[in-house]
C-alpha cells in the first residue's frame, strides 16, 4: 500500500504568473471598451428620466 492510496490528493502548484505589457493594439482595444460603456450608461441615465416608451395604445382585455 503507498501512502497516498486512499487519501486526498494535493493540487498541482500553479506557476506565478507574469505581469505582461500591453501593447498599443490591446490599449486602444481597452479604451474602446470604456468609451462604450461609459457611453451606453449615459444613455441609460437618460433614457431613465423618461416615463414608459409605449403609452396608450390598444389594450387588450383576458375577455373575448
Amino acid at each position: 500500500m503507498s501512502g497516498r492510496a486512499g487519501g486526498k490528493q494535493k493540487p498541482l502548484k500553479q506557476p506565478k504568473k507574469t505581469k505582461k505589457e500591453d501593447d498599443e493594439e490591446d490599449k486602444a482595444f481597452k479604451e474602446k471598451q470604456r468609451k462604450a460603456a461609459a457611453e451606453e450608461k449615459a444613455m441609460a441615465e437618460k433614457a431613465r428620466g423618461r416615463g414608459p416608451l409605449a403609452t396608450g395604445g390598444i389594450k387588450k382585455s383576458g375577455k373575448k
